[in-house]
This record gives C-alpha cells, sequence and structure tokens, in this order.
C-alpha cells in the first residue's frame, strides 16, 4: 500500500460463475490488443472448446444406428441427468478442472445470449475470439475427447459420428472464423476413411483428430491407409490429449494436480514414440502431425530419450533414415499449456523443437488454465517474425488458410 497520497479504493470482487460473460472473463485479454496491438496481427487459436452435451440430446437424435439411437432418446427421457451424459462415460464424480467450485466457468456455458439466428455455442465462440483478437479459432468438444476410453468401441464410433454430424451442420458455416478438426472414430479404420472422405471437402473443416486417451497402436496396418489418405489430401492429422485419472500410473495418484500433470503429457508421449520409432514419418513425410494440448516441456525429454535408445538399438527402428528427434522437429505442436514458470528452460525448448517455424498458439478456452495471445506476446526471448509464426503465420502454412 502507498504511504503518501490518496488512499487505495477497494473494489468488490467479481464472482465468476457459470453465467458470467466470456467478455467480462476475458477483459484482460482485450486490453492485451491495445497493450500489443494484437490487431495487427494475424491470429489462429488451434485449440479451443465448445460444451457440447449441452446441445446431447440434438446429437443422440443424430445417431445412425436406429437401436442405438432409441436407446440413447430412451435415456434422456427416463434417466436423471442423463439428458446431457446419455450413452457416454462422462462421470461428473471424476471432474475437478473447477477446483473446487473456485473456476466454474467451463463446468457450463450458461451465460445469457440473446441472439436467435445462430445457436447459442457460435454466439459464445464468437465473444472469446473478439475478446482475444483471433482471427480463426479452431473449435473441439470436451468431454468427447475422452471417447477414446469408452468401453463399447461401437458405441463411440456411433456417437462420434453422430456429433460430427451435428457440429458440421449446426456449428460450422455459421461464421467462416470458427473451423475444426475433427474427430476421428479411430477403432474402426473402416469408419475412419469414410468420415475423412465425408468431410474433407467441408470448409470449415481443416484437418483431423486422434483423441489420445485410448489405448491404440498408430502403428497397427489397418491405419496406413487413413495416413496416406491424409497425406494426399494435404489435410493435417491432430493427436489431441486428454485427462484420465484411471489407467494404471493415474489410479495411484491421489491429487488431480498430479493427474492432470501427468495424463495430458503421458499420452501424447506414447503415441509420439510409436510414430517415430515405427518410421510411420519416412512412410508418410508429407503428412502433418500435431501434437495438442500437452504442452512443451516434455518434447525435449523425449527427443533425448529416444535419441539415446536408437543409438543403442537402431535394429528396432529399421525404417528411420535420421535420428528420432529430427522427425519430431518435422512435427508440430500447440502452445497451451505453455510451461513459464523457467524462462531458461522454455528457451532451450523452443530452440529444441524450433518453435518459430513448429508452434501453434491455442487458447484451450475456456478451459481453467487457458492462455491468451498476450502468454506469446510476452516472452521476451522471442523475436517479431517469430511471434507473429508463432499467433498465426505457422498455422496459415500447415491449414492452407
Amino acid at each position: 500500500m502507498p504511504t503518501t497520497g490518496a488512499a487505495a479504493t477497494p473494489h468488490a470482487t467479481q464472482e465468476i460463475t457459470t453465467r458470467t460473460d466470456t467478455r467480462e472473463i476475458l477483459a484482460n485479454a482485450h486490453r492485451d490488443t491495445v497493450r500489443y496491438g494484437l490487431d495487427d496481427y494475424y491470429i489462429v487459436d488451434v485449440d479451443s472448446h465448445h460444451v457440447e452435451l449441452d446441445s446431447w440430446p440434438d446429437v443422440i437424435a443424430r445417431i445412425e444406428d436406429p437401436v442405438l439411437r432409441d436407446t440413447g432418446q430412451q435415456m434422456v427421457r427416463n434417466w436423471p441427468g442423463a439428458e446431457r451424459t446419455a450413452l457416454t462415460t462422462f462421470a461428473s464424480g471424476m471432474t475437478h478442472q473447477d477446483v473446487g467450485g473456485r473456476v466454474l466457468h467451463q463446468a457450463a456455458l450458461a451465460e445469457p445470449v440473446d441472439e436467435t439466428d445462430v445457436h447459442r455455442d457460435v454466439t459464445l465462440v464468437r465473444r472469446a475470439m473478439d475478446a482475444m483478437s483471433i482471427d480463426i479459432q479452431v473449435v473441439f468438444p470436451q468431454p468427447m475427447l475422452e471417447i477414446g476410453l469408452h468401453p463399447n468401441k461401437q458405441v463411440a464410433a456411433q456417437l462420434l459420428m453422430a456429433y460430427n454430424s451435428w457440429f458440421t451442420e449446426t456449428i460450422l458455416g455459421a461464421d467462416p472464423r470458427i473451423k475444426t478438426m475433427l474427430g476421428l472414430p479411430f477403432d474402426s479404420p473402416e469408419a475412419t476413411l469414410r468420415t475423412i472422405r465425408m468431410y474433407a471437402d467441408h470448409p470449415g473443416v481443416i484437418g483431423f483428430l486422434v483423441t489420445s486417451q485410448r489405448s491404440v497402436g498408430v502403428y497397427r496396418n489397418e491405419y496406413m491407409p487413413i495416413y496416406r489418405e491424409l497425406e494426399e489430401r494435404g489435410m493435417p492429422l491432430g493427436f489431441h490429449a486428454g485427462p484420465n485419472q484411471n489407467d494404471s500410473m493415474t489410479s495411484t495418484m491421489n491429487r488431480f494436480l498430479s493427474a492432470h500433470a501427468m495424463s495430458f503429457v503421458t499420452c501424447n508421449m506414447t503415441h509420439m514414440t510409436n510414430w517415430v520409432i515405427n518410421g510411420i514419418g519416412e512412410r508418410f513425410p508429407n503428412l502433418k502431425v500435431i501434437w495438442i494440448e500437452s504442452g512443451l516441456a516434455w518434447v525435449p525429454f523425449m527427443m533425448q530419450r529416444l535419441d539415446h535408445e536408437y543409438q543403442l538399438r537402431q535394429s528396432d527402428a529399421p525404417l528411420l533414415k535420421k535420428m528420432p528427434s529430427d522427425y519430431m522437429r518435422d512435427m508440430y505442436y500447440t502452445s497451451q499449456p505453455l510451461e513459464v514458470t523457467d524462462l531458461g528452460l522454455l528457451e532451450s525448448t523452443f530452440r529444441a523443437v524450433d518453435a518459430e517455424n513448429t508452434l501453434l498458439y491455442s487458447s484451450d478456452w475456456p478451459h481453467w488454465d487457458f492462455d491468451v495471445p498476450g502468454r506469446i506476446m510476452s516472452i521476451p526471448f522471442l523475436t517479431e517474425k517469430a511471434k507473429r509464426n508463432i499467433l498465426g503465420e505457422n498455422a496459415r502454412g500447415v491449414f492452407n488458410l
């Protein structure tokens, strides 16, 4: 507190609830627009979310299998709370992202919306984009990031295809700034190829996505036609991390912090290792691969670890023609959550991954740990060119925007 002059005037603390307006929550992000001149930057947010369970009955209505569709609709009609969870494995008792009720906004995006000409999710995405000065926002679902953990793979595939149908017809097209990488029913290679061929020409679909929380080897032969299809079409493939508090590692952890810190990283570490060591990057050199929502701190570790092991056992990776770390530098990474507690380590990490050319800005809005564009602008060691590349120019090239 100052010792001279006028006394500081206390202001009432604003409580953020599920009904707080996005524009109020992101008021500081809007100030960044002026502070950093963000209107002069091309900004692409490669990872943001909406709450698909708010529209779940409409998704259920699009399930192709008539028996499963009727089963889901009966659940919605008869089971308390199933209007938002029918046929899913979503468990509210395992949801700790709201920090014991202190960060509530993402629990439900229930803020008032007056517009009636578009779906309310379109309005909410627009509010976030405008507040953060974003030109293009790539939007994903939220609970469906765990669809790969569904015990019934046929149900999982049907739900994902129903969601894709609803999202492309209801949300995409309402605003050309809203894009997506559609989730693939990856447990069914046949349904995955069908999904790619059905939606690849949709103007709002700029790539496709594998939800990384799943027990599947990306090296399996039945996936090779999928990678070839994407490579030939010039469509990026993303691996989006997600939470899991119930695998062999995280089930021993007694804090959400622990499971969140590890599960969002280890799922992508597993798929990355299988991808590199099995030579998929060598077989499909023009396929652009993106690792989403795992931060960056794990990448230098994986580079050193895989390079070390490869030098000792090259016979285990006969397709490789260069070091594993070189294949990793051929890939792309999203920035959130950006680990900034040690700027020296962060600078080394940026150098290791060639961040100026491979890093893609992402907000992860509206999750509790989201990063605004100002996070990139405030990094002291980045050049002006690097900031522009990370905020949007790299994405412009990856997605052919």
